[in-house]
């Protein structure tokens, strides 16, 4: 009997040096996340692409203007001293797998910052690992708003350098309405994409506010590849035209099942039709439709026409605003990095946090208090399987 009471305190003892062992071994990974790369060692940038699945344009051309910008960089001098490399890792596109190839970035090879994701649910599933173990995070395109926010509070190490859903899709209904004088527009949405239904919402709201009509809203998944029951269905409204804010695979087989429906009203749509695998599947079926975009490689400001040829230099092909954006993303990062008293993970995010003025390929960038950047969109026109500049929406 003693000796069983006896085994009472030992069991305890045993389980507290555990919990305490356990405790210690998180306070290391903290600590090493937030103290910064070793001195004289490389500063690792992480970044996490679609490299492979049906965005795999966008993770391709947004880590070309992220190794631009890092090349540049060191051939600089690079930052603090130190060169600069870039780490990035493939998520095929599935929000799991952004998942853990953000917490492999963090954890094993010990990133001082992340860059990614593209599509927002994505980056959704990196945010609070960044938070957890304060790296900060910088997404190109993210835009829905849910990105840099958990509930009511903004997240201390999540930032975008593009422009809002809210914004674009309230632009784009101003567009329709001020500038191309529509009254009547249908809406086909992706409603298992946040991006989809945010932009939807966004504008569909904001184009009714301007009094216009919403004669129909319908709706499919990604992956699907008959629409022709939604369509068949919008052609009866008559709709002046539709609003299609997805991602280009899916847009390009909607523009041509419309065009086989007789349906010859324009298409319009954000910045997820950004690729040039959007005309290759659309075989011209797009032509006079319009989307939003974050910059247009015809414009003649001086950054811009210094970045393409730059871009051009090295990958020999025009780069699209995905590139453009990934070229911005790490060059704030490491002008923050270059400002920061020290690479420690709360340093860089309070540099970060403090970007104002920062003139961008896409724009002139600086961050408000939810750590959103605050700019304008271009819209563009297809012509001859391109997108040709048409007009510039300012912020209200």
């Amino acid at each position: 009997m003693h000796r069983v009471r006896g085994l009472a305190p030992l069991a305890l003892l045993l389980a507290l040096a555990a919990c305490e062992k356990r405790k210690a071994a998180e306070d290391t990974v903290a600590s090493a996340a937030a103290s910064g790369p070793a001195a004289g060692a490389q500063i690792l940038i992480g970044h996490v692409a679609s490299l492979t699945g049906n965005e795999a344009t966008f993770g391709d051309s947004t880590d070309k203007g992220i190794r631009l910008a890092v090349d540049e960089q060191n051939a600089r001098g690079g930052i603090k001293g130190r060169q600069l490399a870039v780490k990035t890792y493939d998520d095929q596109g599935k929000q799991e797998e952004a998942s853990l190839v953000t917490t492999r970035l963090v954890v094993d090879d010990k990133v001082s910052v992340l860059l990614g994701e593209v599509a927002s649910k994505r980056s959704l599933a990196m945010a609070p690992i960044a938070d957890q173990y304060q790296v900060p995070m910088v997404t190109p395109s993210s835009t829905n708003p849910k990105v840099t926010k958990d509930g009511d509070k903004v997240r201390p190490y999540v930032f975008r350098v593009c422009y809002l859903d809210p914004f674009q899709g309230a632009a784009m209904a101003r567009f329709a309405r001020d500038t191309l004088k529509l009254k009547r527009v249908a809406v086909l949405r992706d409603v298992g994409n946040d991006y989809s239904v945010g932009l939807a919402d966004f504008f569909l709201s904001k184009f009714k506010e301007l009094g216009g009509e919403i004669v129909d809203d319908q709706s499919y998944k990604a992956g699907d590849s008959d629409f022709k029951a939604q369509l068949t269905a919008i052609k009866r409204k008559k709709p002046e035209a539709i609003f299609v804010p997805g991602y280009y695979t899916e847009v390009a087989l909607i523009a041509r099942q419309t065009r086989e429906l007789g349906l010859t009203v324009p298409l319009m749509g954000g910045d997820g039709w950004e690729s040039s695998k959007l005309f290759e599947i659309a075989r011209g079926a797009l032509e006079g439709s319009y989307f939003s975009n974050h910059y247009s490689p015809d414009d003649s400001g001086p950054r811009i026409v210094e970045f393409v040829k730059k871009f051009q230099a090295r990958y020999g092909g025009v780069p699209d605003s995905m590139a453009a954006l990934g070229y911005d993303a790490a060059r704030v990062a490491m002008e923050a990095m270059a400002r920061a008293r020290d690479l420690s993970g709360p340093a860089i995010r309070d540099a970060i946090a403090a970007t104002k003025g920062f003139a961008g390929v896409t724009g002139v960038i600086t961050l408000d208090a939810e750590h959103n950047a605050v700019k304008p969109l271009v819209v563009l026109k297809i012509e001859g399987n391109a997108g040709k500049y048409v007009a510039t929406v300012q912020p209200d």
